[in-house]
């Protein structure tokens, strides 16, 4: 292991959390929250001191394996989730270090689970943050470090490999540093198109960015405690698209940027719009007695879709109050998820694909033993390794799954409860006093 090239990776996330640091200290100077501010510039303080220190650390070797990808990418979510919960237990909006630590972990991973029973009454700076760690955590810091970080195209493919969601990896260009830039590119402008869409709907700045931040990220942290449903239908509208959109492969918007558009519409993206479409209408026809037109079941059977399938969590109506078959549809699709390379959370369509392709090959093979078949995708054939690690994965999930359930079982909680725990059901947040 080559412990010291981590070291300098390390580095490089510290002194870039510390400048990120420096954006709610804006938004506190903003707003006249003169200590919180004071805290923000002191924990930016902190990480760059750390990073500095770090970065004196000199490697004798540059050899950068795949082993020293993983342990940077464990260590670099560790890192930014423990700085990253000062702020909250220095302005005492979360005072217990633990709790704090919950609301980061779940801020960056973008799983939107909080302690906070209430947000509104918060800091402006303590909400910019609170969102903004979705917006940092939805690409991937390593992501956007690679594109700065002096390593060779190698080295940064062991990272990209490590950090990226999905079955599969792969470059949009020879050059890996040139592939996150412009994965970072496209998610800057996705970000800043639903900014001056949000501002069109009537919101303010701050509610605009902050909103911004939670769906591109796919987190779901808000700053009202009835997240969405107090906003208008246009804004409703607006965040359902970008909900799905932040959700498809990123690579699709490269494709579709050059031109090619059967690349771009891919098999996992055409599952993904039908899976959409399909629950989309089947809950609408199921819940339009509840609303007072086809036109509102519709809107909020989309916005719930769009919120759970991409796993970003806001809500603008309570659906625990639908009927069963709705809420069966919901749990399955957030058991799905989104697109792979996306920001969105869940096992991944494209996981979902290779594991109906696998069943049905076996059952084939069942019947006619001598049969050579090959899972393809769009064409492309699907080498074992990677069939292999989709099984092994979805193992890991499942028993994941189970075992974090029984510990949690220890709580008291009912069945329904633990479930919507583990996979980040939106409307009921985990709370914990």
């Amino acid at each position: 292991m080559n412990y010291a090239i981590v070291l300098r990776l390390l580095s490089y996330i510290l002194l870039t959390e510390g400048a990120l640091l420096l954006l709610p200290a804006v938004a506190s100077l903003c707003y006249g929250e003169w200590f919180v501010m004071g805290v923000f510039l002191f924990t930016a303080a902190l990480s760059a001191l750390a990073g500095a220190l770090f970065h004196r650390v000199k490697a004798k070797s540059q050899i950068f394996y795949m082993r020293e990808g993983f342990v940077t990418t464990a260590l670099c979510w560790l890192l930014i989730s423990v700085v990253g919960a000062v702020p909250f237990v220095l302005t005492g909006c979360i005072p217990n270090p633990v709790d704090a630590l919950f609301e980061t972990v779940s801020g960056f991973t973008t799983t939107g689970a909080s302690i906070l029973p209430a947000v509104a009454d918060l800091p402006k700076g303590i909400l910019f943050w609170r969102s903004f760690t979705h917006w940092v955590g939805g690409m991937g810091v390593l992501v956007f470090i690679m594109a700065f970080i002096p390593l060779s195209g190698a080295q940064n493919m062991h990272i990209m490999k490590a950090e990226s969601p999905g079955p599969s990896v792969s470059k949009l260009v020879p050059r890996v540093k040139t592939t996150a830039l412009i994965l970072y590119s496209i998610y800057f402008a996705l970000t800043l198109i639903e900014f001056i869409m949000l501002l069109f709907g009537g919101m303010t700045v701050f509610e605009a960015l902050t909103t911004s931040f939670a769906t591109a990220g796919t987190g779901g942290f808000g700053f009202y405690n009835s997240s969405m449903g107090s906003f208008s239908p246009y804004l409703q509208i607006v965040n359902t698209v970008f909900m799905i959109l932040f959700a498809i492969n990123f690579n699709c918007y490269y494709m579709l940027l050059c031109g090619k558009l059967r690349e771009a519409f891919n098999l996992e993206l055409r599952t993904f719009l039908i899976i959409i479409a399909s629950v989309i209408t089947v809950i609408t026809i199921n819940i339009h007695g509840m609303f007072s037109s086809v036109g509102e079941a519709l809107r909020h059977s989309a916005f719930t879709v769009a919120s759970l399938i991409s796993t970003t969590g806001f809500s603008t109506v309570d659906f625990n109050q639908w009927p069963e078959l709705s809420r069966a549809l919901l749990v399955i699709i957030m058991f799905i998820g989104a697109c792979a390379g996306s920001t969105g959370g869940g096992i991944k369509v494209s996981r979902i694909i290779i594991l109906f392709k696998g069943m049905s090959k076996e059952l084939q093979t069942m019947v006619q033993p001598r049969q050579i078949k090959k899972i393809k995708i769009d064409s492309r054939i699907i080498d074992h390794e990677t069939v292999r690690s989709v099984n092994v994965y979805m193992v890991a999930y499942l028993m994941i799954f189970a075992i974090s359930l029984v510990l949690i079982s220890f709580d008291n909680h009912d069945l329904i409860t633990l479930s919507l725990i583990h996979i980040s059901e939106p409307t009921r947040r985990v709370v914990i006093s």
